[in-house]
C-alpha cells in the first residue's frame, strides 16, 4: 500500500505533472515528472512533507475493472519501493497502456525504474535490471 503522503489526489496535481513534467516512455507504461522546487523568494512557499508523490492512471483500455485494479495494485506496490530512492519534491504520474494488463510485476518494475532513469530521477544501481 502506498501511504497516504506519497500520493496524488486532485485532478489539478496530475495535470500539472503531465503538462508541465518531463515524460519517459516504455512499452507498457508512460512516467511523466515535475521537480516541484519552491522559490525561497515566493510569499506562497508551500512545505512538503513525505517525499514524493505518484499517481496512477489506468483507463479502462487496459482492460476490464479485474485487470485495471489488477495493473494498479502493482504499480503501487512498487512505487512504495522507490519511494526511498526519489527526491521528496518529485511528482510521478505513471499513465498505464494496454500492455501493462499483460505484464508481471517484475517486467513494470524494470520499465518503471527505466523511465525514472531515463529522467535522472534515480541513480543507476548495478544489482537493479534494466
Amino acid at each position: 500500500m502506498l501511504p497516504e503522503p506519497h500520493r496524488l489526489h486532485q485532478r489539478a496535481e496530475f495535470s500539472r505533472t503531465v503538462r508541465r513534467g518531463r515524460r519517459a516512455g516504455k512499452r507498457d507504461l508512460v512516467v511523466h515528472a515535475l521537480v516541484d522546487r519552491p522559490d525561497p523568494a515566493d510569499p506562497d512557499i508551500r512545505v512538503r512533507f513525505g517525499g514524493p508523490r505518484f499517481g496512477l492512471i489506468v483507463s479502462k483500455a487496459v482492460g476490464p475493472a479485474v485487470v485495471r485494479h489488477r495493473v494498479a495494485r502493482r504499480l503501487r506496490h512498487i512505487c512504495a519501493e522507490l519511494t526511498a530512492d526519489i527526491s521528496a519534491e518529485v511528482d510521478i504520474v505513471i499513465r498505464a497502456l494496454p500492455g501493462a494488463a499483460g505484464a508481471d510485476s517484475d517486467e513494470l518494475r524494470r520499465q518503471l525504474r527505466g523511465g525514472l532513469r531515463r529522467l535522472d530521477l534515480t541513480a543507476t544501481d548495478p544489482g537493479t535490471p534494466l
